[in-house]
């Protein structure tokens, strides 16, 4: 099998342990697991292995007495909160078997146990496996706990997302001051960089190490060597867990494969994070219809054109949802990867193209039209398989994904997405011929422009997308803002103004929308007071200022701005593409920002010699795979990017992504604002 088959497969490879348990049992999962399970089969999997029923992981749920066997998959430490989870489901049941599947390896469990020497067997797990008896009220009952690396989500065979990561995001300035608070002053760190494993909080010590312990798995699987590589602080740091990894070692004696694996900090490029490019139909997609409940990123498509139901607020609910992921069906699977990776127009015409054969093929009466895809074309395509029940379960997967690029492309909320793209680049260019302030500046008017901040005209800037602008500039305002004192106390200047302007609008909303009431830490404008919506705002600005830094330590890859040159407009120059070309250069240079993360004695042997004979070091481009791992998410449109690049070079190189979500401009705000960055939920 190639590695690259090997890829493919290995996500539904790690729910077979899982399905050979479910025979006769209740399933109850949690979220993330969830979401990995839908990308590779759906519930259906559980239930052709035989499981009586899924249930959601909480303490709200419970079985009958003829259900005596439950299965429990999670993506955390198994204490704490999740311990009480299923201490509750299992005291309100009647179970005499208990499976208990992780996916944070034993090894790992002994380091949240503070345990730091390495243990024969189990000890761990069997003793969870004694709580579970004990919970079920007979020691004679059964129980088994183990671990099982359900993490992987494959979106398409370039791309997979792990679910289970999807709230780890890179380290920024903020974080670094609240580490350096619990040390003595000769031992702070001076910059992000210099940040090691050891002095980070436990939580994210676990969620890292679990990581490496998943691509290790991986790369088992596959049967390859990798040499690690990293971009930033925090993929500095899972880089050197996933070389130093202790079962990993003999797997590189012995592996026949080789591959290189590049991490990148999402921090040091959020400009294209937070872009309305507008030439992706997924990424509009994402944005404007409803996630999945539970879900990072699948979303819910409104199944009522399939019926002749009329939209009322009777019918609103009536129908499950459809969704993007279709497993079933190869024609829908490839119409999925041509819409995720396609510019816009190429993307809609394709979706009509597969709606109008499935149409033919069922000798549906379609009147075919030229000319521009409308959604009320391809709406009109899909109605005609309503009054067919065949047509309609055969072709199931392209209808969802037909209804889901309609229902994107007459969004009442689309053309604020046209909007927010159009502030973008006025101050792209403003950023080229005025200093920071004067740009910031430019926001005041838009954050002024409605006093009563309902948003009710459509394409008027809310709160949350003036943030969105916000983290657009700050993550290029290094090229705007070369320092000095002065230049530093206008910008200060200009900030307070800034945060008095939103701070006035926040107290003016109406409503909150969940991102404010992360940020504010209040369900409702009615809790806000003044002084709590200015504390708030001063944390984003803080924040901000980190963005703008999270370059500065970088040589080759310390702008993503292209200024004017009279003869152009100042354009983005997106970090990934920076890397790429770097990778591809035909000089195979080496690169400083590429930090090649050794395992082992042998590499600083090969250094030492380095001082007497020419050593070559070590090159991302030096094998036939090439995984790029994105800390913090991946855009569709960086997805497009990569291939482009890969295609211009003509390299035999075969590169694969893999990221810890499919990002929307609104993740990002969430991702820096909310988040707790050093303590992430480890279900403790």
């Amino acid at each position: 099998m190639l590695p690259t088959d090997g890829v493919m497969s290995f996500p539904g490879q790690t729910w077979e342990k899982v399905l050979s348990k479910v025979k006769k049992a209740v399933v109850f999962m949690d979220d993330r697991c969830s979401e990995s399970l839908h990308w590779n089969g759906g519930a259906a999997l559980l239930f052709e292995a035989g499981a009586r029923n899924i249930k959601q992981f909480s303490s709200f749920e419970a079985c009958g007495q003829n259900e005596p066997k439950a299965v429990f998959v999670v993506s955390t430490v198994l204490k704490g909160r999740t311990a009480d989870i299923i201490k509750d489901i299992i005291s309100l049941s009647h179970f005499q078997y208990c499976v208990v599947f992780t996916t944070v390896p034993h090894s790992i469990h002994l380091l949240a146990n503070n345990v730091t020497t390495d243990l024969e067997g189990n000890p761990v797990f069997e003793q969870f496996e004694e709580k579970l008896c004990e919970w079920m009220g007979d020691m004679n009952y059964t129980a088994e706990v183990m671990h099982a690396p359900v993490v992987f989500a494959p979106l398409t065979q370039q791309l997979h997302l792990l679910p289970a990561f999807s709230e780890l995001f890179p380290l920024l300035e903020v974080d670094l001051e609240a580490i350096n608070e619990k040390r003595p002053e000769k031992k702070r760190f001076g910059s992000l960089m210099d940040v090691d494993m050891h002095s980070l909080p436990p939580e994210l010590q676990i969620q890292i190490k679990s990581l490496a312990s998943a691509l290790n798995a991986l790369f088992e699987f596959i049967s390859t060597r990798e040499e690690s590589f990293s971009v930033g602080p925090m993929s500095r740091l899972i880089a050197g867990e996933l070389a130093s990894h202790p079962q990993a070692k003999n797997r590189r004696k012995s592996a026949p494969n080789k591959a290189s694996i590049v991490f990148i900090d999402r921090t040091l490029d959020l400009t294209g994070a937070v872009g309305h490019h507008g030439d992706n139909l997924v990424e509009k997609i994402l944005s404007v219809l409803p996630q999945l409940p539970g879900h990072v990123t699948d979303v819910q498509v409104d199944m009522l054109e399939l019926t002749h139901l009329k939209q009322t607020t009777d019918t609103k609910g009536i129908l499950a949802p459809g969704c993007l992921v279709q497993n079933q069906s190869a024609t829908a699977r490839l119409l999925w990867e041509t819409m995720l990776v396609a510019k816009q127009k190429e993307a809609v015409m394709e979706v009509r193209r597969q709606l109008v054969e499935a149409a033919s093929k069922e000798n549906l009466p379609i009147k075919m039209s030229l000319g521009r895809v409308t959604a009320e074309q391809l709406c009109s395509y899909v109605q005609l398989f309503r009054d067919s029940w065949g047509a309609l379960e055969s072709h199931s997967g392209v209808l969802q994904l037909g209804l889901a690029a309609a229902q994107a492309l007459r969004h009442p909320a689309l053309p604020r997405w046209d909007a927010c793209l159009a502030f973008e680049r006025l101050l792209l260019q403003a950023l080229g011929d005025s200093d920071l302030a004067e740009v910031l500046k430019q926001l005041l008017p838009l954050i002024k422009s409605s006093e009563s901040g309902t948003g009710s005209d459509s394409s008027e800037l809310s709160v949350d997308d003036l943030l969105v602008l916000l983290v657009y500039v700050y993550s290029m305002a290094k090229e705007a803002c070369p320092g000095g004192a002065d230049e530093e106390k206008h910008v200060e200047k200009v900030e307070n103004n800034l945060i008095g302007a939103l701070t006035l609008r926040l107290t003016r909303q109406t409503s909150l929308s969940p991102l404010l009431q992360e940020i504010t830490g209040v369900s409702g404008p009615e809790e806000l007071t003044v002084e709590r919506a200015h504390s708030a705002l001063e944390n984003v600005f803080q924040t901000l200022r980190g963005v703008s830094h999270a370059r500065d330590h970088l040589k080759n890859f310390s702008s993503v701005y292209t200024p004017s040159d009279g003869a152009h407009q100042a354009t983005y120059w997106p970090l990934l593409k920076q890397v790429l070309e770097e990778i591809f250069h035909p000089d195979r240079r080496e690169c400083p920002d590429i930090e090649h993360m050794s395992g082992g004695l042998t590499d600083l042997l090969k250094t030492g010699f380095s001082m007497f004979m020419k050593v070559t070091r070590p090159h991302p481009s030096d094998h036939p795979l090439l995984f790029l791992f994105l800390v913090g998410g991946v855009t569709p449109s960086e997805l497009r990017l990569i291939r482009e690049v890969v295609s211009t070079h003509k390299s035999c190189t075969q590169v694969l992504v893999i990221s810890t979500r499919l990002l929307r401009p609104s993740d990002v705000p969430h991702l820096l604002f909310r988040t707790d960055r050093l303590k992430p939920d480890i279900g403790v």
